[in-house]
Parts: C-alpha cells; structure tokens; sequence
C-alpha cells in the first residue's frame, strides 16, 4: 500500500513536469523574443547609465554622474521635457477627436463613403520625411502658398516652422493630415455598433449628441482607449517630423559642415528622442544618452499606467 502511494504522486509530479514542459514550448517563440528585444535593452541601458561609456573604449563605473548631468547640468534636457509632454497632451488628444470625428462623419454618408475613406486614408501613406518637407514648404512665410492665402484673406501670416509659438502647432496639423490611421480603426469599431441600441435610442427620444453619449461611446471606448495608449507611446518616440522640420526651416538640408541649431526655432521643436540620438550618436556621451532613454521610458510607462488604471473612465462595467 505504501508502495502504490509513492507512485502515484510521482507520476503526478512526472505529468506536472512534461505539461510545464510542453507550456514553456509554446511560450518559447514570446520569451526568446521578449528576452532579446526586451529585458536584455533594458538591463543594458540601466547598466550603461551608470558607466563613462563613449562606445569605443571600455565602460567604467562612474556612480551618478550620468545622472546628475543630464538632470542639472546638460542644456535641453527640460525644454525637450516640456515639449514632448505639450505634444502627447496636444497631439494626441487632437488626433482622437479629429480621427473619430472624420470616421462619425464618413460612416453617415450615403454616397460617396469610398472616396472619402480613401482621400483620408492616402496621406498616412506618406513617408514622414517627405510629408514634412511638403508641410514646410506650404507652411514657408515667404514662400509657402498658405500664408499668401491667408494674407488674401486678410488673415494674421504666422511663422508656422520658424516661429517658436506656432512650430509645435504646425506639427499638430501635420500630425493631423494623417489620420488615416486612426480614422480606419474607428470606422471599424463604429460599424460594429448594434444598430438595435440606436433604434431603442431613437424610441426612447433620444437626439444625436445623447446616442452618441449613450450608445456609440459606450461601445467604442476600448479603441478610444487603445488609440489614446497607442497614441501617447508613439508620441514619446516622436523624433524625424520635428528633426526634419527643424532643418528644412532652418535652410539646412543637408550636407556636410553645415550647422544646425537643436530643435529650430529656439529649441521649440527638441524632443526627448532627439536628446537621446544628441548624447549618443553625436557627443559619443552613451552612459548620458541611456539615462535619457530610461527617462523616456518611465514615464512613457508611467503615462500608459495611469490610462490603464483610469480605464473605468471609458470602459463600462460590462465590458
């Protein structure tokens, strides 16, 4: 009898293991993965922000320099703070709205749905390189056919691109031309709105703004809420709109001696992933450019974890 009882849970234990086994099998692809792309950057960039590192002679441990330097004594780190957090609260608030409104739009047309889905659509398309050149080409105050238009108009000419006040704006418009993107998802999440809540709506009184306020949101405010964390993640990363703008305004395109002021006009368009590509690849300062890189990563966490966990805000119950 005692014999038979020590089997049994060794065989369990046996059975325990191949299921672990065959679990891990399946997780491998995720976890290799995970652990290349991931966990093994991660570690490395918090190892190296501890260290003098140029990327050619071998790190050594200096403590929190790195640290203190950016923080206190390197000369953009907060204006590029304060730009990239005006950017995901402006941009990516506009871009929701003008996206889901574009798709509320578009989804009650009768005719013509086709050819506007696509007129929208195409300019997400765009490369970013050359969809900034054009903006700032049309955008030029001297040159660019918008501000003559507005002038005929007898409408204030703004600087756009080299004026400090109005550069981050003309980012927003041009993030704004293409929401393409955003516009398809919401279509999609629109369309799959069952029609016999709108019709119980209709019955019960109720007028455009309380079917959107009690139907369409209520349905849609997971994507809302997957365009806003999607949209503030890509925004922390925001880096060859503002770069190439700031160039094209600044008359330097390319080409070697040239120079060229960060974030032109006056630092207006310098973001974190800009400061990033500055400490690492141009002053060869690599232990400063991972305490930016770990930066930008606490709080692009930090922004997403507070979304998720107000998500009540948008997700009912039910959902």
């Amino acid at each position: 009898m005692a014999a038979g009882s020590t089997a049994v849970p060794a065989a369990l234990k046996r059975k325990h293991r191949r299921e672990t086994a065959r679990t891990l099998a399946f997780l491998s692809p995720w976890l290799i993965g995970f652990g290349v792309f991931f966990a093994y950057p991660l570690i490395s960039t918090v190892y190296f922000s501890f260290m003098q590192y140029d990327g050619f002679t071998a790190p050594t441990f200096n403590g929190l320099k790195n640290w203190d330097y950016v923080f206190n004594h390197y000369p953009f780190f907060w204006q590029g703070l304060r730009n990239t957090l005006w950017l995901v609260v402006v941009m990516v608030a506009l871009r929701v709205a003008f996206g889901l409104g574009i798709g509320l739009l578009i989804t009650k047309l009768k005719t013509g749905a086709g050819f506007f889905r696509t007129a929208f659509y195409l300019p997400y398309l765009a490369p970013p390189v050359a969809a900034t050149m054009a903006f700032a080409f049309l955008l030029n105050p001297g040159t660019g056919p918008v501000d003559h238009l507005l002038g005929d108009l007898g409408l204030p000419q703004p600087g756009w691109f080299t004026d400090p006040s109005w550069s981050k704006p003309a980012l927003t418009m041009l993030a704004m031309w293409g929401i393409g993107d955003l516009m398809v998802i919401f279509m999609a999440a629109l369309l799959d709105v069952p029609r016999e809540q709108y019709e119980a709506a209709e019955l019960d009184g109720a007028g455009p703004w309380q079917k959107f306020r009690y139907v369409t949101f209520p349905n849609i405010a997971p994507i809302v809420m997957f365009a806003v964390v999607t949209g503030v993640i890509q925004t922390m990363q925001y880096y060859t709109q503002a770069i190439v703008a700031g160039k094209v305004a600044s008359g330097v395109i390319g080409g070697s001696g040239q120079q060229f002021e960060p974030g032109y006009p006056h630092g207006s368009t310098w973001t974190l992933p800009q400061m990033v590509y500055n400490l690492g690849f141009q002053r060869f300062d690599t232990g400063s450019a991972c305490v930016a890189a770990l930066v930008l990563f606490a709080i692009s966490m930090a922004v997403t974890s507070l979304l998720l966990r107000r998500r009540s805000g948008f997700v009912s119950s039910e959902d």
